[in-house]
This record gives structure tokens, sequence and C-alpha cells, in this order.
């Protein structure tokens, strides 16, 4: 099954206009012709079955034959991870995190981060992307950049973790997970947390965890992270 993504998509709607761009691709790259049926998701949770009922170049048209809201997972996933210093290594992270799981992502600026500038609309065609390749129907969302400091002032559900490399009293994430509970981790930038944004995390009571025995980037302790949290809920 081949996904593909409209925002605007509602249940009500009976009827769906391609784009020029994806009238191209379903017409002649994938050779899709009159009759022939389609899927597609607006990213929040419903899956529409559609049949080619115009097959043009530049105007594919589909009617809408059925929608299924999709089920939602017991928990939210949030992470808040620090734009690595090479981009492609976050948009790895963007693009793997999706196929595992995850609702929500917000990049966070540190006293340590090399990178203070976020490419938002190329993140959003990452994940968008990675959604449609591993047939999910929920586009994780992808929060303002914000400093750290700011981020741990807002309120949140659930379990909240900080993971550092600091040598202080941490305990294990896998440890120390509980299922069906919506989840809120930070992830530091390459050079770490500072001692002093540790000190504020744990002011607002952020658990400090480690993710294993070794040191690792912050896009690998990203997707430690969400497996684990994944793992952790599976029935």
């Amino acid at each position: 099954m081949q996904l593909f993504y409209n925002k605007d998509l509602t249940q009500h709607d009976t009827e769906l206009r391609f784009t020029k761009e994806e009238s191209k691709h379903i017409v002649k790259v994938l050779r899709k012709s009159i009759g022939d049926i389609l899927h597609i998701t607006n990213g929040d949770g419903w899956l529409f079955t559609a049949e080619i009922i115009l097959a043009d170049l530049k105007n594919c048209i589909a009617k809408i034959t059925s929608h299924t809201l999709q089920p939602k997972k017991n928990y939210k996933l949030h992470l808040a991870v620090a734009p690595t210093k090479m981009n492609d290594r976050y948009e790895w992270f963007l693009e793997k995190a999706t196929e595992i799981g995850i609702d929500s992502i917000t990049p966070i600026f540190c006293d340590n981060s090399e990178r203070k500038v976020i490419k938002a609309e190329r993140y959003e065609k990452i994940l968008q992307s990675a959604m449609k390749q591993s047939l999910t129907c929920y586009l994780p969302k992808l929060n303002k950049a914000i400093s750290v400091k700011d981020f741990m002032t807002q309120k949140f559900d659930g379990q909240t973790f900080i993971a550092h490399c600091e040598q202080t009293n941490k305990k294990s994430l896998k440890q120390s997970l509980k299922p069906n509970q919506d989840i809120t981790l930070l992830i530091g930038p390459e050079g770490d947390f500072s001692l002093k944004e540790i000190n504020l995390a744990l002011q607002h009571n952020f658990t400090p965890v480690t993710l294993g025995d070794t040191r690792l980037r912050t896009e690998t302790a990203a997707i430690v992270a969400c497996h684990s949290v994944v793992f952790t809920n599976e029935s």
C-alpha cells in the first residue's frame, strides 16, 4: 500500500483533487488510471480510500469511497531534542523517530548548542514523508523551537525526564518508564546540558536518567529513548 498525505482532507469530503505535482506522480510514475484505488491520510488519524475518476497528469481527481479513524496509542511521547551541529543528523532523527512512533518534537536551544537555527519547513516535509513511508496516519507535531529554560517552565502530563552525561545520581530510563503514561524527555546537544540546566530541570521535577553505559550522540540518544518508550508500551 502507498499512502498519500493531504492535511485539509476531512471525513466529510467526498472528492479529492491532487496537486499538479501529485497528479503527475500518480499518473506518470505510479501509472495509475481510472478505477484504481488510492489511500490517503490527513495526519490526524483518518485513513481514506479513494477511487480515481480522472487520471490527468495535471489534475488527478479521486472519489472518496470510505474513511476510518485509526486507533490512538494509550500514551503520548514528546521528545525535546537540541538541534545537532550537522543538520542531516537531526533530520535522520526526525525520520526514524516518526517511523518508530513519536507524537511531538520540540527543538530546544541550550547553553552548549552549536546550532541556533532550524529549517522548520524542511523538517515538516521529512515528518510527512516518514509518516507515509511507515504507513501511519498520525503526523508528529513539530513545535516551535524554544530555549530549554523556557521549555522547562511549561506544564506536562505524565512522566518527565532529562537524559544527561554528568556523573550524578541517575536512574535507568528503561527501569523508570511506566506504561500507558505520557512521556516528556529532554535530550541535550553534543556538549550535553550545562550543570545549570540540569539543576533547573531538577527544580522542575524532571527525573535524571541514563540511556546506557556508552556515550551516545544526540540523535542516537533520541532514537534509543524513543524505542525504549515504544517497547515499554507494547502489549
